[in-house]
């Protein structure tokens, strides 16, 4: 399935107009939308979530090809198995806590359908909403783009890319659990993206 047009290329070629011609900007859409047209949920979200990732890979390869979009502030990209519970918890941290002196993108090695509930009751009691958050995939110049890959359990199925920087995350799978058991792995995840944002000279805001 193809995603209709529906003025969401116009949108994302008036953002990167002088980056990214029309065709690449269509191609992204499109392979965008495919990777969730099978396993999304809501059908009716489906261009948002699309245009929301198209973003996402064009910011990412915008850096790769030496764009200065996001200037010289640092990408960390967090990735576990299904990209619903721990990975969006450190997105959501990291983001907090750097404000616009980085940047955060999560993915999975097999992208799930929605984030737990525990995990997002878990950072609601930390004022930090991950409800809009949505699974999805790892891809080549999201990797690339990223000066530093965590990886947190996805094992032998994490890319892994010459040159790239990579810390593994020991950290519990929060599926099935209660927010009270959450909330230690909510812990340790903010403990690491602390220490991450310091290793990496970034002023925490909170």
């Amino acid at each position: 399935m193809r995603a209709r047009r529906t003025g969401r290329d116009s949108h994302l070629s008036r953002e990167f107009d002088g980056v990214f011609g029309q065709e690449t900007i269509e191609r992204f859409l499109h392979t965008s939308y495919d990777q969730f047209a099978g396993r999304s949920t809501i059908p009716n979200f489906l261009p948002h979530i699309a245009e929301r990732f198209t973003r996402q890979r064009l910011r990412a390869l915008a850096k790769v090809e030496g764009h200065s979009i996001d200037g010289s502030k640092p990408v960390v990209l967090f990735l576990c198995v299904h990209n619903v519970g721990r990975s969006q918890m450190a997105m959501g941290f990291f983001q907090h806590l750097a404000g616009d002196g980085a940047v955060a993108r999560s993915a999975g090695s097999e992208p799930g359908f929605e984030v737990n509930p525990s995990p997002i009751a878990a950072m609601s009691e930390r004022s930090i909403d991950i409800s809009r958050e949505f699974a999805k995939p790892w891809t080549d110049e999201i990797v690339r783009a990223a000066d530093v890959v965590v990886s947190m359990g996805c094992g032998d199925t994490c890319p892994v890319f010459p040159g790239e920087r990579y810390l593994d995350w020991t950290l519990d799978y929060p599926a099935g659990k209660t927010v009270a058991d959450v909330r230690p792995i909510r812990d340790g995840i903010e403990r690491r993206v602390r220490g991450l944002l310091d290793d990496l000279g970034v002023p925490t805001q909170h």
